[in-house]
């Protein structure tokens, strides 16, 4: 019988997750180091009876008919799942698996870090460097004057895996008040000293809202225009779950006329970002790449559950993290 085949999108997947695939199944790969565009992942994908493929690609009704009868399981080597079509997935019956919990702890000590470098200004602090305002302004008693943790509220929209792993971490720096929102309360929350608000009192009450929610119909782009005019105007947000949650063009009016007073964003509308785009020229803006899972070990565990998934799900076997 002739082996299973399988696009990988990627060239960088970690090879232990390659072998996997390879062990069993007839690999086609794109090799370029920049993601697989649409046409290409149209083209190649037809006729395969498994992806492997990252948040960077659709895979809606378009890339579906291209894929034909033969494409049986999905595997995303991610715990969000935004970029999947799941109601016409499911309706053909194709398998996919995901990657929760892996990723947690790296995300969590990431978006801990983006905190820390949109409150204490350190993007800001380091170009002072480079274009010579150190030698100006050094030891000048307000100067690059960031905002601390001590005596703070943090808000924490969504209190999942990653909102809890960010609580557990934020607890030693002398926050005073831990809340959150979401749909309902959590026994996790009540456990580690967090209330559960509503998200209006979430906004009007934070000193730091962190944003770790999933993005659905419910929650896309709920920070908007209303949510930035309820926030205190010395309130900080942090985003490290998916650009789409907040409403962009409200959030850089809000940085802008000062409604609030600094953000720190993992993601953003689009990815990657234009280098011209308007929030990268705001110096209360914090910006970094979509990195809050790339930690080493972090992805390697990611891709080769991924690659399980796929070959479980082609032999006929329970995927160890099946989303559908």
């Amino acid at each position: 019988m002739s082996r299973p085949r399988v696009l990988i999108t990627r060239r960088d997947v970690p090879q232990k997750a390659l072998d996997i695939i390879n062990d069993k199944c007839e690999v086609d790969i794109w090799h370029e180091s920049f993601p697989i565009p649409r046409d290409e992942l149209l083209k190649k994908i037809s006729g395969k009876d498994a992806i492997l493929c990252c948040v960077t690609e659709k895979i809606d009704k378009d890339v579906l008919d291209a894929a034909g009868p033969n494409l049986k399981v999905i595997g995303t080597m991610s715990v969000g799942h935004d970029h999947l079509n799941l109601e016409e997935i499911k309706r053909r019956g194709i398998k996919v698996g995901y990657t929760p919990g892996i990723l947690t702890d790296a995300t969590a000590e990431l978006t801990v870090a983006l905190l820390l470098a949109t409150s204490r200004r350190m993007f800001e602090a380091h170009t002072e460097i480079l274009n010579g305002g150190w030698k100006k302004s050094v030891w000048s008693p307000l100067w690059m004057n960031g905002w601390g943790l001590l005596g703070s509220t943090v808000g924490i929209f969504g209190l999942g895996r990653i909102g809890q792993g960010v609580l557990r971490r934020l607890q030693g720096f002398g926050v005073k008040r831990f809340i959150y929102s979401g749909h309902f309360p959590r026994k996790e929350g009540e456990e580690m000293g967090a209330e559960y608000v509503s998200f209006d009192n979430l906004l009007a009450e934070s000193d730091f809202i962190i944003v770790t929610c999933a993005l659905n119909d419910e929650t896309r782009e709920i920070f908007d225009d209303k949510a930035f005019a309820k926030m205190k105007n010395s309130a900080i947000i942090v985003n490290t779950s998916r650009g789409g949650v907040i409403h962009q063009d409200a959030l850089i009016k809000a940085l802008k006329t000062k409604q609030i007073r600094a953000a720190g964003l993992d993601v953003m509308v689009p990815e990657p970002l234009p280098t011209d785009h308007e929030l990268i020229t705001l110096p209360n803006c914090t910006l970094i790449p979509h990195i809050g899972s790339a930690e080493a070990t972090t992805r390697e565990a990611m891709a080769t559950l991924t690659a399980t998934n796929i070959v479980a799900g082609l032999e006929g076997h329970p995927m160890p993290a099946a989303l559908c």
